[in-house]
């Protein structure tokens, strides 16, 4: 039990810090959204428009007079559509005038620039040249600039493998270290929150240290779903690539990134199966299995198209782009429709899920639609909001799902406890009865042939020893009486059964107790129908309510009464036997029914073992309430005897 209150609060603790350092991110990251580039000083200037022209290939070190030479500018403007590629292969050159230059330590910064090779000339000097192998085209130019480049042409030569290419925002003009601090910034939160998904994941596989194994495999599917956005989130900020702006460390971000996508779907479906089932005509367990296996293709090709030099990107392109984004989209309709049939239902689970999944949804799906009328000069950071929503209410989800589950480890630890109690009891009863009988069979016999020999002593005698003699056999009809009590609770089954009408029983009873009850100053009592049966033995039942009844007199002060009532409920009838005598505390009506157990000075206990015993050979239940100074209560159970099958039979 300790060790399951100490998981439990491990958990419920690390659930609720995640949660609130979710909220706490949120709304960091919304700062940073909405702050933009308002922290620009008035010392950076933004060129907004340029002109652009289009050759069949980019020469690397053009000649000033090559530059001057080409022909066919457009002028662009930031903000206005973005003109298209006139033919595949075709490279880009773009012109801008420099304005003039005061102070040092100046720079242009691009902050995204589409192409895979790229080449600046300053007035026909070449000052900057990147080339890079693997594929991801958003790159980040950053040119030094002196004031003796005041007024000269800087010309920005771009070439890329598919249609998005050239400058689609401002140019930055500024001291260094105000734009580089700018740059930094704007860009820190992808960086901040792709670190701070992957630590938390790292951090609930050390927690999964203190799970049972029924709990693992959504605990480990939400961990890498975790995972898997915080590496997608990483790998997709053009910051990244321009930190690590070399081959290797590239090609291994855009693998990651792809990698990320096919632990992310199959992840966030086995989360959902865990949640809500295999969903209609296992739909949701059968679109999981494939995506196990499409990942494994996907995973195969990678290797295959990184072993191979990029020779296969067109085919692993159209496997893990188009067709994967198509499966994205199918999967995301089958997951939304198993949620709205849930919440339809009523599930509370259902309903966390689908507000974080709406949130995630309606973000990208607004992104996206800018994203295609802007002809893909957009870069996607709404999507990033959403997934932290999203992430936050799979994590709710997890957290009831763990505090439903500790409650139940708690209520069973409690029934376990109840039952070794019980077990417990029932192993004592059982060598208490084979002693018993053993016992009561011994001794009965001699004490019986003693009896007989006292009993004509005493018929003889005619002095003083008659009374001692008369005494001898009272104590041994006593022990006599104790002897049968043994029998009867090892053997409480003997006797003919038959179906037995409770009113009649208990006029009996009545007819034996209202002497003793009325010399306690007390009085009985009974208000029982007619139509009451049980099935039992008549000696038996009424050797249980004796015992019951003898003690709720015993225990009235002066006057007092007991009321006996009975009536019949769902199958069952049900006796109550309540008087206002002296009552019990919790100690002594805890120990009820324990072997040698009593409260009374000469009592030994059997008694109401006994009536325990008679009561659970009829297939009943006792029930005891008590309050001290304020009287007992006893409810009896028994299954009911229809009477008509009874006169029937």
């Amino acid at each position: 039990m300790f060790y399951i209150k100490c998981r439990g609060a491990v958990m419920k603790f690390w659930i609720k810090g995640v949660a609130v350092f979710f909220v706490l991110l949120v709304v960091v990251f919304s700062g940073f959204l909405f702050k933009g580039s308002n922290g620009l000083g008035s010392d950076v200037t933004q060129i907004d428009h340029w002109q652009i022209t289009w050759t069949d290939r980019l020469d690397p070190q053009p000649s000033k007079a090559q530059l001057e030479a080409l022909d066919g500018w457009i002028d662009v403007k930031a903000g206005e559509e973005i003109p298209i590629k006139p033919n595949a292969g075709m490279s880009q050159w773009t012109k801008i005038q420099l304005p003039e230059l005061t102070g040092n330590s100046q720079v242009i910064l691009i902050d995204k620039i589409y192409a895979k090779h790229i080449v600046v000339n300053i007035d026909g000097v070449p000052v900057y040249e990147s080339q890079r192998k693997f594929n991801y085209s958003i790159n980040s130019v950053m040119v030094p600039i002196t004031p003796e480049n005041s007024y000269q042409t800087v010309y920005i030569g771009v070439s890329s493998v598919n249609n998005k290419i050239g400058i689609f925002d401002s140019i930055k003009l500024g001291h260094h270290q105000v734009l580089i601090k700018d740059f930094v910034r704007s860009n820190m939160m992808d960086l901040i929150l792709g670190s701070t998904l992957i630590f938390i994941a790292a951090i609930m596989l050390f927690c999964s240290v203190f799970l049972k194994y029924v709990n693992m495999p959504m605990w480990f599917s939400l961990c890498a779903i975790i995972f898997s956005s915080g590496l997608l989130v990483l790998t997709y900020s053009s910051f990244v690539y321009w930190l690590f702006d070399y081959d290797i460390a590239g090609r291994l971000l855009v693998a990651l990134f792809d990698l990320s996508l096919f632990i992310l779907l199959p992840s966030l479906t086995f989360f959902f199966e865990k949640i809500f089932g295999p969903g209609y005509y296992a739909l949701i367990r059968r679109s999981r299995k494939f995506l196990v296996a499409y990942s494994m293709v996907c995973l195969l090709v990678l290797i295959i198209n990184e072993l191979s030099a990029n020779h296969f990107y067109m085919f692993y392109s159209v496997i893990t782009v188009k067709i994967m984004g198509y499966i994205i989209i199918a999967q995301f309709l089958i997951l939304a429709s198993n949620l709205t049939i849930n919440v339809v239902k009523g599930n509370k689970d259902a309903v966390i899920l689908l507000t974080g999944f709406l949130i995630f949804a309606s973000l990208c799906a607004s992104e996206l639609l800018w994203y295609y009328y802007n002809a893909g000069y957009y870069k996607l950071f709404l999507w990033k909001l959403g997934v932290v929503c999203f992430l936050m209410s799979l994590i709710i989800i997890l957290g009831r799902r763990f505090a439903e589950n500790h409650e139940q480890v708690v209520e069973y630890s409690k029934q376990l406890e109840m039952f070794n109690n019980e077990l417990q009891r029932s192993e004592k009863m059982e060598i208490i009865s084979e002693l018993a009988a053993s016992v009561a069979h011994e001794v009965r016999n001699p004490l019986q042939v003693t009896r007989g020999f006292l009993q004509l002593l005493a018929e003889k005698q005619q002095n003083s020893d008659k009374v001692y003699l008369n005494m001898a056999l009272e104590e041994l009809d006593r022990a006599s009486g104790i002897i049968t009590d043994f029998l009867t609770f090892a053997k409480p089954e003997a006797g003919k059964v038959t179906a037995l009408n409770v009113l009649d029983e208990f006029i009996h009873i009545e007819g034996i107790l209202i002497p003793l009850a009325n010399l306690q100053g007390g009085k009985i009592s009974v208000h029982i129908p007619k139509n009451l049966y049980v099935q039992g033995n008549s000696s038996k039942f009424k050797q249980a309510f004796i015992n019951i009844i003898k003690n709720s007199i015993e225990a009235l002060n002066g006057e007092g009464e007991i009321l006996i009532w009975g009536y019949e409920e769902e199958d069952s009838i049900m006796i109550h036997i309540k008087d206002n005598g002296e009552g019990m505390d919790k100690e002594v009506l805890a120990r009820l029914g324990e072997p040698y157990f009593s409260n009374k000075t000469k009592g030994t206990g059997l008694g109401l073992m006994v009536t325990f015993r008679i009561i659970e050979i009829m297939n009943g239940e006792i029930h005891f309430t008590s309050e001290k100074g304020a009287g007992t209560e006893v409810v009896i159970r028994f299954p009911s005897v229809n009477q008509e099958e009874h006169f029937t039979g």
